[in-house]
């Protein structure tokens, strides 16, 4: 069909698309749910799960449901993946990317995820792609209209709803913690702070980019935060990931 791709190095299943003369979201193919369209570092998170075949999964924040459509394909639509989201028309774009993508495994809510004990069911595996303030690569505008008010209020919410989420963490479960900022308030300081005060490990995550930071601010953070990734902006946009287990089972 005359469109270029380059096979992204750090994805299995991943292509940038150097060229194409029409839209690739317009396409037959497109809307039979054979492909989707995802920035590449927002592609990494879900496969960093050690399995998930057959799993009762949690995608907390889940519209507008890339990253539930990519779970469903590499779950082969087995198990049950539990969709949370608040927005109701975000909830709207999620139903119809998981219908396009003949998903058979979800469950959407409109709930917010700091209220998720209220399903009275424990996961397998939790992803969190939080809310989170972006980063410079992706908003040109960033460091006009972001403070540090606004990183520390966004900081105090992934606590908010990780701590919820390991109310429903199974023993041996394991949670993806994510977002696309690159401030430490929100990445790797959030998770020194879960290390702390949720009983949680960090665990090693194999995958494009760089050790998380130890040191913040003149501040010594545990040490297995180096097994976190941090994905500076170049051949993708910023992003933050990590893998966390209950540390008397890890």
């Amino acid at each position: 069909m005359g469109v270029a791709l380059e096979k992204v190095p750090f994805l299995e299943h991943g292509y940038w698309i150097n060229a194409s003369d029409f839209s690739i979201g317009a396409t037959s193919e497109y809307l039979l749910g054979l492909y989707s369209i995802q920035e590449a570092a927002s592609q990494i998170p879900v496969t960093r799960f050690t399995e998930l075949y057959g799993k009762m999964v949690l995608d907390a924040c889940a519209a507008p449901g890339g990253k539930t459509t990519q779970l469903a394909d590499l779950m082969h639509n087995t198990g049950t993946i539990v969709a949370l989201d608040i927005d109701e028309q975000r909830l709207t774009a999620l139903s119809n990317h998981l219908e396009r993508c003949h998903t058979k495994n979800a469950i959407v809510h409109r709930l917010d995820a700091r209220q998720v004990s209220q399903l009275k069911t424990h996961f397998d595996r939790i992803i969190l792609d939080l809310p989170c303030s972006g980063n410079f690569a992706t908003d040109k505008e960033w460091f006009r209209r972001r403070t540090i008010q606004d990183v520390e209020r966004n900081a105090a919410l992934q606590r908010d709803i990780l701590k919820e989420a390991v109310k429903t963490l199974s023993n041996h479960g394991e949670i993806i913690y994510a977002t696309c900022s690159l401030e430490p308030e929100e990445d790797e300081l959030n998770v020194d702070w879960a290390t702390r005060n949720l009983n949680l490990s960090v665990e090693e995550v194999d995958c494009h980019g760089q050790e998380g930071l130890t040191e913040v601010f003149g501040r010594q953070l545990n040490r297995k935060i180096a097994n976190c990734r941090r994905i500076w902006p170049g051949l993708t946009q910023g992003f933050f990931v990590c893998r966390l287990k209950r540390s008397e089972f890890s």
